[in-house]
């Protein structure tokens, strides 16, 4: 062992040397960066921008949506010389798949944008407001310049995608712009949900598919181990060498990699619920590994223990143990122990005769735990379908009341399927929909009118399906009907069909003009402020804030108005297509 570590010692030199004389020479091999050009030319160049910005362009607390571009802020003109500036862009989007443009961020006031990210952090966006969302960050452009740093805009990016949550956009964003070490809170996120899920082999996946040297520590930590789990020791062994004669030091971590490296066949018991990485090394260098979590016992570590088959078995779990019992119901609730196990472990109660005759009154009597338990059993043996409603109202209230409402998630709806709704009293309609609405949703086909305007086939001009002269007589022809028809009145949705035609240069006859009235001021004046200033990313992150949570479907017609006629005078076609299509037509 002494002779490997000498020997480790001197190729850590040659590996320094390498690394040193090779990245001299690997830098007349590099590919070149379509998006990078002297970056010491960028830096010298913003230093000298931000010293020409007024100090007195500050945002008003006030009215932080009424800046003025030409009055309050610099509008910031691109290079055309892109020799002289560094123009890295970070993102997986082409601009043109969405009817964007490469500076669509580049008129836009930093301060103004925080304030938007700020507000659009409390909120959980819908689905579509998500898609939006993710258009917007990951289309690739420039930088924001005035009164944002670069590194805060990247955060904004890494803070929306660990929100979002979704694994294979993180990592096509992280290995496609090869920004580990730009984002490295984002890349932990990533490593961390997989190992969570006791999936070592995914969790490494991104190491390998990065070319670039991991600077911050965790990952670097992270990495070693997976190089020993792919069975690469000897490539660990000389970066963990070279790591130590640099000055990194942690012993619980180095005490579980000399067991790794076969160095010792034993290692200390300790558990470190310091982090993931540490508490897996733990178990996995330790074959007698038990862990009981307590309450401050982090979520992904309750994730890891439930992937791993290292939680309680309700077979081992006595029913007097009350708080055992609450620890298991906010992990059922965290959605981390199984419900279908919580709920067997409610059957263990025992009860006698006349609890369960009168569970509805005796529940009242007994701990939290003991009536969710009781009121369980009585569903279990109900067969009246409005009796099981108010029991599955009452035990659902019951975890709500201890803030484990979704501990009763799955169960709950199993047994609303199983309710026909036509037995569901009214007093129960409400309790019934609401928890059964989201299950029973399902995709819904257009069906044309060919009498209302905006339900007619001219929608499927929005799908790409319809010539420009072809939909220019369609159209001239249904508004001649509509003036002939004294009785058709244009709806909201109709002139937004029309308005949207024309705003891609289909000529409509003159003499339709007086079928309906514009009214310009129904979009928000903060808003046609950015349209005017041509703040294309600030206009997208505002509408995306109006639809918030909601599905575009549910908008009423004067938001969807001003939202598309926003999107008409920015010419983001692409975008507002796919609106349309959602809340125009009709569909069953």
């Amino acid at each position: 062992m002494k002779i490997l570590k000498s020997l480790n010692r001197k190729y850590s030199f040659i590996l320094l040397f390498v690394f040193f004389f090779g990245s001299i020479l690997n830098a007349e091999d590099q590919p070149i960066d379509i998006w990078s050009i002297d970056k010491n030319n960028e830096e010298q160049e913003s230093s000298n921008d931000n010293s020409k910005i007024d100090k007195d362009n500050q945002v008003s607390e006030l009215s932080i949506y009424e800046l003025q571009s030409n009055n309050q802020i610099n509008s910031v003109e691109i290079d055309s010389t892109l020799n002289s500036k560094e123009l890295k862009i970070i993102g997986l989007y082409d601009p043109e798949d969405y009817d964007l443009k490469i500076d669509m961020w580049s008129n836009s006031n930093g301060d103004q944008l925080k304030y938007l990210f700020s507000n659009l952090s409390k909120i959980s966006l819908s689905e579509d407001a998500t898609d939006l969302m993710n258009i917007a960050l990951l289309t690739n452009a420039y930088y924001p310049q005035l009164n944002i740093k670069e590194d805060e805009f990247l955060k904004f990016k890494s803070d929306w995608l660990i929100k979002n949550k979704d694994r294979e956009l993180i990592e096509q964003y992280l290995i496609k712009n090869q920004v580990i070490n730009l984002h490295p809170e984002l890349s932990r996120f990533l490593v961390d949900q997989y190992l969570s899920e006791s999936n070592v082999s995914k969790a490494c996946e991104i190491f390998s598919k990065t070319n670039e040297i991991i600077n911050d520590e965790y990952l670097s930590k992270f990495n070693l181990y997976c190089l020993i789990n792919d069975g690469k020791n000897e490539e660990a062994q000389l970066i963990f060498d070279l790591k130590k004669e640099l000055g990194f030091k942690d012993e619980y971590f180095e005490n579980k990699l000399n067991f790794l490296f076969g160095y010792t066949d034993k290692t200390e018991k300790k558990i470190s619920e310091k982090n993931i990485l540490d508490f897996h090394l733990a178990h996995r260098t330790n074959p007698d590994f038990t862990f009981e979590p307590k309450e401050s016992t982090a979520e992904l570590i309750w994730k890891y223990l439930a992937a791993s088959n290292l939680l309680y078995n309700i077979n081992d779990i006595e029913i007097d143990d009350v708080e055992k019992i609450l620890l298991i119901e906010k992990a059922t609730h965290d959605k981390n122990y199984p419900e279908n196990d919580l709920f067997k472990l409610y059957e263990k109660f025992q009860f006698n005769i006349n609890q369960l005759l009168n569970a509805t009154e005796a529940y009242k009597t007994l701990s939290n735990v003991e009536a969710k338990a009781l009121i369980y059993q009585k569903i279990l043996l109900e067969s009246e379908t409005n009796n099981k409603l108010e029991l599955l109202k009452i035990l659902k209230d019951l975890f709500i009341k201890d803030e484990h409402g979704d501990a009763f998630d799955k169960k709950l709806v199993e047994f609303l399927e199983n309710i026909n709704s036509e037995d569901v009293a009214s007093n129960y309609s409400s309790f019934y929909l609401s928890y059964l609405k989201n299950t029973k949703e399902k995709k819904k086909d257009i069906k044309f009118n060919k009498d209302i305007l905006h339900q007619s086939r001219l929608v499927n001009y929005f799908n790409g399906d319809y010539a420009k002269s072809k939909i220019e007589k369609d159209l001239n022809n249904f508004l001649k009907k509509i003036k002939k028809d004294k009785k058709y009145q244009l709806s909201k949705k109709d002139i937004i069909l029309i308005e949207s035609i024309k705003s891609d240069g289909i000529k409509i006859s003159k003499k339709y003009d007086d079928l309906y009235e514009l009214n310009d001021s129904e979009i928000p004046t903060d808003i046609q402020v950015m349209i005017n200033n041509n703040e294309v990313g600030a206009t997208i992150l505002r509408i995306i804030e109006v639809i918030g949570q909601d599905k575009l479907e549910v908008l009423d017609e004067d938001t969807i108005y001003f939202i598309v006629t926003a999107l008409n005078q920015l010419n983001i076609d692409y975008i507002r297509n796919k609106i349309l299509l959602k809340v125009l037509p009709l569909k069953v």
